[in-house]
């Protein structure tokens, strides 16, 4: 039986290479290495500088990430087990998309790269709370130092600061991301090359952009309103253009006016809170200090004017 068998495959080799040799350009098909896949294989072909655009918004990855999503088991609501998963990140993650909001890489989304693989609350939450003392302790300390010197000025801490920072701070950093994302999701559904972000990952996104302001809002200590103003530009460019750089390729393919209406009003929403920070907690206006009254020798007073 084995001598029978070897004969066949002789045969059946000898059969083959004599149909190469007849054909030689014949396709021959290896069952060692699997055929290899086009890349690419979507329902449209590639546009020219559509993988960029690709790369840019990360799609590739999102589905993945999404795919590895779905086999994730999640817990319920009401149990701690699902919040922990928005805190679920180690120190080095945390300071690598610090580093990610400080020096913004051209060409390159703040999402894809550090926020779409693990997205979290906890840099978020602790950079807004941190912003909220450092902006109100800061501002304090800048009306001290203004009125540092004046016989009628007698400091007294305002602790209100605390509150009204809390709130601007942490109303930005959610309402903003929550009408945004719905914003996505509405033009969304009517252009179809719009990506629209989840909302953790625009949290995340809002969140890490504003710890730029932490250093800045110490160094608006300063007296002085030219290096309080080039400090909150400079600041300003950095964050915005992470948000810009991050949101800018999900609207592109939209409408050009809707497009650019909608970085404009992200940038100008940014904007006006450094701008009303600084406003408010460190350029306040000169205090109206009452006169003081002088008592005379023969027993009348005189009122001095106060400068």
């Amino acid at each position: 039986i084995v001598t029978c068998l070897v004969l066949y495959l002789l045969a059946e080799f000898d059969d083959a290479a004599n149909l190469l040799a007849a054909n030689p350009d014949a396709t021959t098909i290896s069952i060692d290495e699997p055929a290899e896949i086009p890349k690419n294989q979507h329902g449209r072909l590639q546009e020219p500088g559509r993988e960029e655009d690709d790369e840019l918004l990360g799609t590739d990855d999102s589905d993945k990430t999404e795919l590895l999503a779905g086999q994730k088991k999640s817990a319920p609501f009401w149990t701690f087990d699902y919040y922990q998963t928005f805190f679920d990140v180690d120190t080095y993650q945390v300071l690598d998309r610090i580093k990610g909001s400080v020096f913004p890489v051209p060409g390159k989304n703040f999402v894809r790269l550090y926020i779409r693989s693990n997205p979290d609350l906890y840099g978020p939450f602790w950079i807004c709370a941190t912003l909220v003392f450092t902006i109100a302790v800061s501002g304090n300390l800048s009306n001290f130092f203004i009125h540092l010197g004046k016989p009628t000025y007698h400091y007294v801490p305002e602790f209100r600061k605390v509150s009204i920072a809390a709130t601007t701070i942490y109303a930005y950093a959610w309402l903003v991301p929550l009408a945004l994302w719905g914003f996505l999701m509405w033009r969304n559904s009517k252009v179809m090359n719009i990506v629209s972000y989840s909302f953790l990952e625009i949290v995340c996104v809002y969140g890490y952009s504003l710890f730029i302001y932490i250093p800045t809002a110490i160094l608006w200590i300063i007296p002085q309103k030219v290096v309080r103003w080039v400090l909150v530009m400079f600041s300003l460019c950095l964050s915005g253009s992470v948000l810009v750089m991050t949101f800018w390729p999900a609207v592109r393919d939209d409408n050009r006016r809707i497009a650019l209406a909608t970085v404009g009003t992200i940038v100008l929403l940014h904007a006006l809170l450094a701008v009303g920070c600084l406003a408010y907690f460190f350029d306040a206006p000169e205090l109206d200090f009452p006169a003081p009254i002088i008592p005379a020798h023969n027993g009348t007073t005189v009122i001095t004017k106060s400068q």
